[in-house]
């Protein structure tokens, strides 16, 4: 052993330089490109979010329609896609068919492109990679919801935008503008948060050399897990565990005497609450009140202050998010999928930074395990021998 500091989870460490987001700590502000993620999400489409994510610029209203245009030729599924997700059993989770699919449609684009040694692509074609993910997740996620509930797929329809389509597909009716609205909202505040597991996951492979495919499968894969992207998912099995607010404070402490993790609280980089909430409650408010269903607005207002009186952690996206989801008609098992489809924005623009000024990610650790030892009985043949000495001397 040796007294080299050991950063558990790379806490605290700066690994490298990002345009893409920051949180500023004198306004506790998620920034995308400089812009506070609540200016953007009250003002501005998610299609005009991804392109600033992308260029690093607000789109102007040509830009915009083109990006529009081009996101409408890549909505629809292939029958294939359809097939593969076809064949994922009906009780995986709906991230299986997420990544699966994603998986099929990267193979497929590259097919033909030679060896992994060319994989990376050009800065050109990763652009139109992103785009392509971006246009595809929606009827991705749609379709795996509607073959869960026995339903038949529905198209396409370009005559609406990224989030009303978006809702077109999973529902197959036209969703009213305040849950359109709503629904947008939620999609630029999931859609870029620095260097979080998911997007760490998918700038590794990318400084691999690989294809923007398979750093995108990485990062779903990394955002499937609990303590990342399904957190959202816990929030509304702890509603539905609490049942009403009358039983917020013996099920509190309960799960506060088990020492149970009360997900949708607490957050690795916000101390003083997270940025996005205000914004995600205030659509949620839109929602319920939209929906005629104050009970959800009691039972979230009450664990909120309950827990925060008892323990001093704030909610975080994931919080408000969850019964919003819920209320819009989305399945529980279909909120991570919610969040692949707006973070494929910002992981692919990561991926994109990444491979502008590439180093391979390659950390250290502090060895711990048993000091050096040998096989009774081994001996190394000559052959072993002579390049072993041919490698001293050329290390010479």
């Amino acid at each position: 052993m040796t007294d080299t500091e050991i950063k558990k989870g790379l806490a605290g460490v700066v690994v490298d330089y990002t345009a893409v987001s920051k949180v500023n700590p004198e306004t506790n502000s998620l920034l995308y490109r400089g812009y506070p993620v609540q200016e953007l999400a009250a003002t501005q489409s998610f299609e005009a979010v991804a392109y600033l994510l992308w260029h690093g610029e607000l789109p102007t209203d040509v830009q915009l329609a083109q990006l529009r245009a081009t996101e409408r030729q890549y909505r629809a599924l292939s029958p294939d896609v359809r097939a593969v997700i076809d064949h994922v059993p009906l009780d995986a989770h709906p991230m299986d068919e997420v990544r699966t699919a994603v998986s099929l449609i990267g193979a497929k684009d590259l097919a033909g492109s030679g060896s992994v040694m060319d994989a990376g692509g050009t800065a050109d074609e990763n652009l139109a990679r992103s785009i392509r993910l971006f246009a595809a997740l929606p009827a991705i996620v749609a379709y795996g919801q509607r073959r869960r509930r026995g339903l038949e797929p529905v198209e396409s329809r370009d005559d609406l935008d990224y989030a009303a389509n978006f809702l077109w597909l999973t529902f197959g009716k036209e969703a009213d503008e305040v849950v359109v609205d709503a629904f947008n909202r939620s999609m630029i505040l999931y859609a870029e948060h620095s260097f979080n597991a998911s997007t760490f996951t998918a700038r590794v492979v990318t400084s691999t050399l690989s294809d923007l495919y398979s750093a995108v499968v990485a990062a779903i894969g990394a955002l499937k897990g609990p303590l990342h992207g399904g957190a959202n998912e816990a929030v509304l099995h702890i509603f539905d565990e609490i049942g009403t607010a009358s039983n917020v404070v013996p099920w509190l402490d309960t799960a506060l005497a088990e020492k149970r993790k009360i997900m949708g609280f607490g957050h690795r980089v916000y101390k003083r609450g997270d940025s996005r909430v205000p914004t995600m409650k205030a659509a949620l408010d839109t929602l319920v009140e939209h929906y005629d269903r104050p009970e959800v607005a009691e039972l979230y207002d009450t664990l909120e202050s309950e827990f925060v009186s008892r323990k001093g952690i704030y909610p975080n996206l994931d919080y408000p998010s969850g019964p919003a989801y819920n209320l819009i008609g989305f399945d529980t098992l279909t909120f991570t999928p919610l969040f692949v489809a707006a973070r494929v924005t910002g992981w692919t623009a990561h991926i994109m930074e990444q491979a502008s000024a590439n180093a391979l990610i390659r950390p250290l650790s502090e060895y711990n395990g048993p000091d050096e030892r040998h096989i009774d009985g081994y001996v190394p043949d000559e052959a072993v021998l002579a390049a072993a000495e041919r490698a001293e001397e050329a290390a010479g």
